[in-house]
């Protein structure tokens, strides 16, 4: 068999596995922060980043949601990472951001964070900042889902097929997933362009 009919075929394994009911969930909460009129901040590093940095895009545009990525504020991560630390950056951002009761984290992450690994710890702190707040906590996530899975109102584990390719499948996912939330008829409320293009 060749690598790209192996991942391919661990794609619809990962496809066939996922929680349709945890999406649901997550697809509920979510509304319910448009609906109390919360914001929704999308935390990720790495290729998460870049994959919150996208979501952001598509829950402001098609779901009307208020979103930010603390990530897309290169200027103020870097400064917060040399002033304060790495540990604490996405926490210190939403303090400034006034987080509360209203809004909700949505973390991607492949591992959803450890303290005692000190694997993405800046997770670890913002979360637990959410919690003293009373911000909803949500995730995508891979592996065991971490310290997001354990403390998330609602979360999908991406399952793992193959714990050679975690890290590509979880951050595929977090796309499929988001992708499916942002179309879902709970969140929707903006046609996308091309399937409205006549």
């Amino acid at each position: 068999m060749s690598f790209a009919k192996q991942f391919l075929d661990e794609v619809q394994q990962v496809a066939g596995q996922v929680d349709p009911g945890a999406v649901e969930k997550l697809a509920g909460e979510l509304r319910a922060v448009r609906e109390r009129g919360g914001r929704l901040f999308i935390l990720g590093v790495g290729g998460s980043a870049g994959n919150a940095s996208h979501a952001v895009n598509d829950f402001r545009k098609i779901c009307g949601l208020e979103c930010y990525a603390p990530t897309d504020n290169v200027s103020e991560l870097t400064a917060r990472t040399n002033d304060e630390g790495w540990a604490t950056v996405f926490a210190e951002w939403l303090k400034g951001s006034r987080l509360n009761a209203n809004d909700a984290l949505l973390v991607f992450s492949v591992g959803g964070g450890d303290l005692e690994k000190n694997v993405s710890p800046n997770l670890v702190l913002a979360i637990q900042l959410a919690r003293r707040t009373g911000a909803a906590v949500l995730g995508i996530v891979g592996r065991d889902g971490g310290y997001t899975a354990r403390e998330a109102r609602a979360c999908v584990v991406v399952p793992t097929v193959n714990a050679g390719h975690v890290t590509p499948h979880t951050e595929a996912f977090q796309a499929v997933i988001w992708h499916l939330l942002v179309s879902h008829p709970l969140l929707k409320i903006n046609p996308t362009k091309w399937e409205s293009a006549r």
